[in-house]
């Protein structure tokens, strides 16, 4: 795992230490010559520190009247400022940072030292593999959670396995009925989170999905898959707008299938859903997931004005998850690679960290694998092309649940859509 704070350019030179004053400013004392400054003496950057104490510590004055930090869980004693473990270079550019974790990190690494206590999160699909863990990862650092999950019954027993697991408070967890496959239980839902979190939602994290699917239409008369991975998804993010404010953030859980998207004949038919005739589960897959790194985007070029982020990711490759029980084939190819795939708590680090790392303040229109930015696709670049699918996907749902809600982008992107085709 990499960490800042080990890098040799980051390490100080003989002779100085890095202390904290105590409304957190990070400044570095020469113990030779008593000499302070501001700036790093090796890189010649200031550093700033959470204004919070990282979760679990707290401070008291000893007998002599000197600040002293506590760690609750094991009562370790220190007047060294635990915040300066979290110090980060003040940032010249929102995509100045440096890697700190990779494809072995876990969820909970990722969150050590975080306190998430007063914010509020939605993850889809998280009664069970990665999107269980990454609720998991949220609770257990105090968030409230709301699982948004088509089984009830599973997920309530998914939380109460957090509570056991995580000591979580159960009032900060929270289950709310979700069926991606039918855009009315979407609006559904998305009306039900307004009453429930009225005030903020700081993460939304649309998680959920389905793989290696026969051809089957929902209730929308729509493909399955391009419903539950790409547009009810959508529709969810355009429906929970309202309660995102600056600092909030949106993540979609892509996939490195995006890679092997095949678009041909789509837009000249305009039509960007499977056809029974010339059905691919995999392709399906595939495309679902390069409609969801442009949606995000179009959003993140949206939303970029309020202050809220919108990244994509791919959380690992070949997770073993509930996602292979679909076809005997998956199932018994994610059996025999099993050993040398990520675990869930690993697989879930990337969508932990896309939401809640500190250094992504501001960062939006990314696209994330093992806990870092990297280049999407060619296709996923191409800004007519996400215009194209975001302009379609806003007609079908406009056609099935009325333009409430959409209307502003409809008047924008049909605009785009007309030009285009």
């Amino acid at each position: 795992m990499h960490n800042i704070d080990s890098d040799s350019e980051d390490e100080l030179p003989p002779g100085w230490e890095e202390k904290s004053t105590e409304d957190g400013n990070v400044y570095f004392v020469n113990t030779c010559t008593n000499k302070t400054q501001w700036t790093h003496p090796r890189t010649g950057s200031k550093k700033v520190i959470p204004k919070e104490l990282p979760f679990g510590w707290s401070k008291m004055l000893d007998e002599e009247g000197k600040t002293l930090y506590v760690q609750k869980d094991t009562g370790n004693k220190t007047y060294v400022d635990p915040r300066l473990a979290f110090a980060k270079e003040e940032k010249k550019h929102v995509h100045d940072f440096r890697q700190r974790f990779d494809g072995s990190s876990t969820a909970f690494q990722v969150l050590h030292g975080v306190d998430l206590s007063g914010k509020y999160a939605i993850v889809t699909g998280s009664n069970i593999g990665i999107g269980y863990e990454t609720a998991k990862a949220l609770a257990r650092h105090g968030c409230n959670v709301l699982f948004a999950n088509r089984n009830m019954e599973a997920t309530q027993k998914a939380m109460e396995e957090i509570v056991k697991e995580t000591n979580a408070s159960e009032d900060n967890l929270k289950s709310i009925h979700l069926d991606l496959a039918s855009l009315q239980s979407v609006k559904k839902c998305a009306a039900t989170v307004k009453t429930l979190f009225s005030d903020h939602l700081d993460f939304v994290i649309l998680n959920a999905g389905v793989f290696g699917l026969p051809y089957t239409e929902t209730e929308d008369n729509i493909e399955t898959t391009f419903q539950v991975n790409h547009l009810s998804h959508m529709y969810l993010a355009l429906l929970l707008e309202p309660l995102c404010k600056k600092g909030s953030r949106v993540v979609f859980v892509s996939s490195e299938s995006h890679r092997f998207a095949s678009l041909k004949n789509m837009f000249s038919q305009q039509n960007i859903t499977p056809t029974k005739d010339s059905y691919s589960s995999m392709m399906a897959y595939n495309n679902s997931k390069l409609f969801n790194v442009v949606t995000a985007k179009v959003l993140s070029e949206e939303w970029r004005n309020k202050g809220i982020s919108v990244n994509s990711l791919h959380p690992g490759n070949m997770v073993y998850t509930n996602l292979s029980k679909s076809w005997w084939l998956f199932r018994l190819a994610f059996y025999l690679v099993r050993p040398f795939t990520k675990s869930l708590q690993q697989a879930a680090a990337t969508t932990i960290y896309a939401a809640t790392a500190a250094e992504l303040e501001g960062v939006t229109g990314l696209y994330f694998n093992n806990c870092f930015y990297c280049e999407e696709s060619a296709l996923a670049r191409d800004k007519d092309i996400a215009h194209e699918v975001f302009a379609m996907s806003l007609k079908m749902i406009a056609e099935r649940m009325g333009t409430e809600n959409i209307q502003k982008y409809l008047d924008k992107y049909s605009v785009k859509n007309t030009e285009s085709s």
